[in-house]
């Protein structure tokens, strides 16, 4: 562990030296946003589309940006942490923003903290899982619906309780519901459904993060003119539909094989896995 590094702001110091104060605004209010990303053989996949939602994000929360911090940039730092850390063939990588100390009402500044840091993964992490996922709805937290809501937040509560729940639970996962009881996502990934041949999926509108991977899968099911709506997804319609999956950047999908006392096939996710997935591996 003495060996890691992480990236303090365009500088490389080791992994364990303390980067905040109890001052800190992240730290009192979760005033920040990440990025996770996922690198095979030093290249970040989705590049363009992390840093642009993470500058996206930055904007957002009224950052002041300066102008060195670009993509290039960030890219640049994370290929040196990669070398560094040893992580150059399945990797990934945790980008964090966060504000400097201050109250709610009187910030010190508003520059753009950041902390890189990147960990070896393990090679499951490309292939479809044989053992389907056993989750379940997670009832006693709500994912607001605003404009802050599809944002990758510092303020991870609603999540952390429902993988704490989860894990208690003996769960995979747990999806969580907005305030209209509809499904927003799953605690690390977004959630599909395939339902009378249609494939499905929460619209950002219903607090669902903006999640990089699924937008990918969009994207390549309409170029395929394969039936996909995003819209709102009810409790009901999880428990009867036909089969369920979770997207995100680090696995790209993983199946749901039960959610409560469902079951569900493996049909759909193993051919958008083979179509659309492992070709972002190679």
């Amino acid at each position: 562990m003495n060996n890691v590094k992480m990236n303090l702001n365009g500088v490389i110091v080791s992994a364990e030296k303390p980067v905040i104060t109890a001052d800190n605004r992240s730290f009192r209010y979760g005033d920040g946003c990440f990025e996770t990303m996922k690198a095979v053989n030093g290249k970040i996949i989705h590049a363009k589309e992390h840093f642009e939602r993470f500058f996206a994000s930055l904007e957002l929360l009224q950052f002041e940006k300066p102008n060195y911090l670009t993509a290039a940039y960030l890219t640049e730092h994370v290929s040196k942490l990669l070398q560094q850390n040893g992580n150059t063939k399945l990797a990934r990588i945790r980008l964090t923003l966060f504000r400097g100390n201050g109250g709610l009402y009187d910030a010190e500044n508003h520059f753009p903290n950041y902390i890189i840091q990147t960990w070896n993964l393990n090679e499951s992490n490309n292939k479809l899982n044989e053992n389907g996922l056993v989750i379940d709805v997670y009832n006693d937290a709500r994912k607001v619906c605003d404009n802050f809501s599809h944002l990758k937040s510092n303020n991870y509560l609603s999540y952390a309780m429902a993988a704490l729940w989860a894990k208690k639970n003996h769960l995979n996962d747990a999806l969580l519901l907005n305030p209209y009881d509809k499904i927003a996502d799953a605690t690390i990934a977004n959630v599909f459904i395939v339902q009378d041949g249609m494939i499905k999926t929460p619209s950002v509108t219903e607090g669902c993060v903006n999640g990089i991977m699924k937008n990918y899968i969009l994207h390549s099911l309409h170029e395929q003119n394969i039936p996909v709506e995003e819209t709102s997804i009810t409790i009901d319609d999880v428990l009867n539909a036909q089969e369920i999956f979770l997207t995100n950047s680090i696995y790209g999908i993983k199946w749901v094989k039960q959610c409560s006392d469902s079951n569900y096939i493996l049909q759909t996710a193993a051919l958008l896995h083979k179509k659309f997935i492992e070709i972002l591996w190679k």
